[in-house]
């Protein structure tokens, strides 16, 4: 976000000036001035953010964008809850002196994985 907001940035940008974004949506220059600060909080709404969009001829868009792809983000979550699910099982087994070598734990490992990706599990999302 650019240090003012984006709403006073394209206010600006448009050479605009409050008092003018204010007549064109109905409101007091201090309403202006007070919904730019809300942004800057971060407690202004989204319908908000549409109607000063709008109010100055621009689009407000609102997305949430992955770090990695989806897919990689499901495959690193399903590797994660699967090596926990072998790490745990091995234990328990080592318990009783049958552990797995390490193919057999790798095999395992992506057997599960493999597993969860064809259905995710509904405690997929779960944190142990």
């Amino acid at each position: 976000m650019p240090p003012e907001g984006w709403l006073c940035t394209a206010r600006k940008a448009l050479q605009m000036s409050g008092a003018q974004l204010a007549r064109r949506l109905g409101v007091s220059r201090a309403q202006v001035s007070k919904t730019e600060k809300k942004e800057l909080s971060g407690s202004i709404t989204v319908k908000t953010m549409q109607q000063m969009a709008e109010a100055m001829g621009c689009r407000f868009v609102y997305t949430i964008v992955p770090e990695k792809t989806v897919d990689d983000i499901i495959k690193a979550r399903a590797r994660k809850k699967a090596r926990a699910i072998v790490e745990r099982t091995n234990g328990h087994m080592a318990l009783e002196g049958q552990t797995l070598s390490n193919q057999q734990m790798l095999f395992e490992l992506e057997r599960l994985q493999k597993e969860m990706l064809n259905k995710l599990p509904a405690d997929f999302w779960d944190d142990e």
